[in-house]
């Protein structure tokens, strides 16, 4: 009898895997290029018992325990102001969350873009890159944050045009004019998100005497925040413990109290655009003027924040589509345009 022998072909079995990841120092957040979507979005912090070292808990679970945990377990943000604090943290982190987007066991190791402030040094890059492949990445890119959420926002930045940016996350601030794919003109600053609620904190503690913590700060930011004075004052009742006392106790506050709060680091980023814009070459100025400047991140959505800004530049400022993803769905994009990115680095070296 004949041994038939059957050769069975897999049409289009060639499995690939890339992510972008926005890696945050309040959120990290994770676009999946297969199934082009975010599929993860969880803070950036991580809980490690002090005495083993020992990582217990990472992301939201991590975060609900900020502030209330016992003396040997430290919840931390291993990122500051957009850049690695803790490296072996920030590697534990990594893998959590590439295990949670691909499951325990993942044979094909995914390629990955991730997202860096405009200003970070070149060891900061390497520490980022280093600790992606250490957590299970195939191969690590890198995107300035500017640029993707660039991309992110709809923007075609390979077209000869000027392109204003200005991306606001949790620990820093990139501002940047992107024409023919590079950044011409940039700047990248130490004040976003996270200091308006330190902003907060402080104001609350020397104006009403009251010790609040950083997950109330945050839902005052976020509930009655405002950038520019509203018509109607809008209050919120808040809970700390009273400094002179020690005990606990409820406190009202005002929309204008919290921009009294914030109105500093506010200015300090306006002040950033405008000088940027200063050194922007005539021609891109003059599409800047056309097109405006798109705002992005969450530090954005302070109400009214583009508004302030448009009052102070005299452009047109628009929010991008979608503010909290745009970073990471560039990154996502970018891993399309790989070759294309790696020209521009090199020409601007």
């Amino acid at each position: 009898m004949k041994k038939i022998k059957l050769k069975i072909k897999w049409p289009g079995m060639k499995i690939q895997k890339s992510i972008g990841i926005d890696l945050g120092t309040a959120n990290t957040l994770v676009y999946h290029k297969q199934k082009e979507e975010i599929v993860l979005n969880e803070p950036s912090v991580v809980a490690v018992d002090k005495e083993t070292k020992k990582v217990l808990a990472v992301g939201q679970e991590a975060k609900d325990m900020l502030g209330k945990t016992p003396d040997h377990i430290i919840a931390v943000r291993p990122l500051s102001e957009g850049v690695i604090a803790d490296y072996d943290i920030t590697e534990a982190m990594i893998k959590y969350f590439i295990k949670k987007v691909f499951g325990k066991y993942n044979f094909v190791l995914p390629e990955v873009m991730i997202c860096v402030p405009i200003e970070v040094t070149g060891v900061e890059k390497r520490a980022v890159l280093e600790a992606a492949i250490s957590a299970g990445a195939k191969r690590a890119y890198l995107i300035e944050e500017a640029r993707a959420a660039a991309l992110g926002s709809g923007i075609d930045i390979s077209a000869p045009e000027g392109n204003m940016i200005v991306d606001i996350g949790g620990g820093s601030t990139d501002i940047a004019v992107i024409s023919l794919g590079g950044t011409v003109v940039s700047k990248s600053i130490r004040t976003a998100g996270n200091n308006f609620d330190e902003d907060i904190i402080k104001y609350i503690k020397k104006t009403h005497n009251l010790l609040i913590g950083e997950k109330t700060a945050e839902q005052i930011k976020i509930q009655i925040g405002t950038a520019l004075a509203l018509s109607e004052e809008e209050t919120m009742t808040i809970k700390g413990r009273d400094m002179v006392t020690g005990l606990p106790k409820p406190l009202t506050i005002t929309s204008s109290e919290v921009l009294e709060a914030i109105e500093d680091s506010l200015m300090e980023i306006v002040t950033s655009v405008k000088q940027v814009l200063e050194k922007t070459p005539p021609e891109l100025s003059a599409d800047i003027v056309d097109k405006g400047i798109v705002m992005a991140g969450g530090g954005s959505l302070i109400r009214n924040f583009p508004e302030l800004i448009s009052k102070h530049t005299h452009l047109p400022v628009k929010l991008s589509t979608s503010p909290l993803e745009s970073v990471v769905i560039g990154a996502g994009i970018a891993l399309d345009k790989i070759e294309v990115l790696r020209k521009i680095e090199k020409a601007e070296r």
